[in-house]
């Protein structure tokens, strides 16, 4: 059960008081009394013009990206709310040869990065993940993937109103159980990733944790691709109006991607690749 679905069950007009219910549903008692304020209008037409524009740009930070809403939008935006926004949709700036901008808990352990002289050739051998921000025509999600490296196939996904650990495991674990387990998964070092609770899943199928480090802004860019093509093949292209008609659209995208679109630097589709690896593995679709 999610955090959203703990706080839903708080019930205030009961006699076990709001404190005793928070004990037993593990959730904080302040996260049960605050209420997310919705995002007006303007803030979210600047948030899909900061979306669309850090698409283009990834290598824009705050600074830049101001700069860029008032010379292609014609936007006057301050930096400090440029920041803001970006923090909140999750953006985090590509910095070629810089230092890593992920934004890890420091109570969490960060693994190594295991990936440097390692030629990955072949389905399974490494798996990928992050988290991107969705647009809709009112208010916002999260998407999270699970890509297989080598075949850039999408194992599975998940949509949330929230950017937490839940979505990114319930993700996590059916990538595993319909495909089995990789040899290694990377990721950055966002706090969905180094919580205990993810990295457990993956000690548990004996999967060798990898995790995104200095100077290694390249491995952003596989799945940085990824969200590109569905943004500007599906998501620009309809405006979701609630987190059913997303997942909906998204199922079929990701069928699609899958099954029908050549990759450009493959040039084959997704599923010939991985599936030419794994011949034995049954398609599941």
């Amino acid at each position: 059960m999610s955090q959203a679905e703990r706080k839903a069950k708080i019930d205030p007009t009961q006699p076990l008081p709001v404190t005793h219910q928070c004990k037993v549903l593990s959730i904080s008692r302040s996260s049960a009394y605050y209420k997310a304020q919705d995002s007006s209008q303007e803030e979210l037409s600047l948030m899909k013009q900061l979306d669309v524009l850090h698409l283009s740009y990834p290598f824009y930070g705050a600074r830049r990206l101001r700069d860029a809403m008032v010379d292609e939008h014609g936007v006057i935006v301050n930096r400090k709310r440029v920041r803001r926004l970006m923090k909140l949709m999750g953006i985090q700036t590509i910095y070629p040869g810089g230092k890593n901008t992920s934004k890890p808990n420091k109570a969490h352990r960060i693994y190594p990065y295991l990936l440097r002289d390692i030629v990955i050739n072949r389905a399974n051998q490494v798996w990928c993940t992050d988290i991107t921000y969705l647009p809709m025509a009112k208010g916002f999600a999260y998407l999270v993937a699970i890509m297989d490296w080598h075949s850039r196939k999408v194992l599975s996904w998940r949509v949330a109103n929230v950017m937490d650990t839940d979505f990114c495991i319930e993700a996590l674990n059916e990538a595993i159980n319909r495909y089995g387990a990789p040899e290694i998964f990377n990721s950055d070092q966002g706090a969905q990733f180094t919580s205990t609770a993810f990295t457990d899943v993956l000690k548990q199928h004996q999967v060798r944790i990898s995790m995104d480090g200095k100077r290694r802004w390249i491995d952003n860019v596989f799945i940085e691709r990824l969200w590109r093509s569905v943004k500007y093949e599906e998501v620009y292209l309809h405006a979701y109006e609630s987190l059913t008609q997303a997942r909906a659209g998204l199922k079929k995208y990701f069928q699609f991607y899958n099954t029908k679109r050549k990759h450009q630097t493959l040039k084959a589709k997704p599923d010939q690749v991985y599936y030419a690896d794994l011949p034995l593995l049954s398609q599941v679709i």
